[in-house]
Order: structure tokens, then sequence, then C-alpha cells
């Protein structure tokens, strides 16, 4: 397992210190946590890109409730 230094100002430092209390977790569990939920949205970003793409191209459809119910 990696380990890395991170330098925290004085206000970065305090606004961690109050992540751990208010979620009750050390922090290299919040920075983890922060690196995952980044990189969620980057991944989450490129498929409404794909999907934007596509819809575009006119290779989207969508159904309405009633039409599944059929």
């Amino acid at each position: 397992m990696g380990v890395i230094s991170i330098r925290l100002n004085k206000g970065e430092e305090q606004v961690l210190k109050r992540l751990v209390v208010y979620f009750h977790q050390d922090k290299s569990a919040l920075v983890k946590k922060s690196l995952l939920e980044l990189y969620e949205n980057v991944v989450d970003c490129g498929e409404i890109k794909e999907f934007e793409a596509k819809e575009r191209k006119g290779k989207i459809s969508f159904f309405t409730a009633e039409d599944i119910l059929k």
C-alpha cells in the first residue's frame, strides 16, 4: 500500500478536522472517499457525453410509462 504526504494550510486543516468530527471517520478515510467521489464524477461526465452524442445522432429513444405497461 502506498503512503503519501499531503500539505494543508491552516484553513484546509480546519476543514479536514470538521469533516473528521462530522463523518466520524479518520483523515485517511476521508481523503480516499473524496478521491473516489471525484473519480465517479469524471466517469459520470464521460457517460453523459456519450449519451448526449448518441442523442444528437438520433440513436436514443424514450418510452412512456403507458407504452411500457402495454
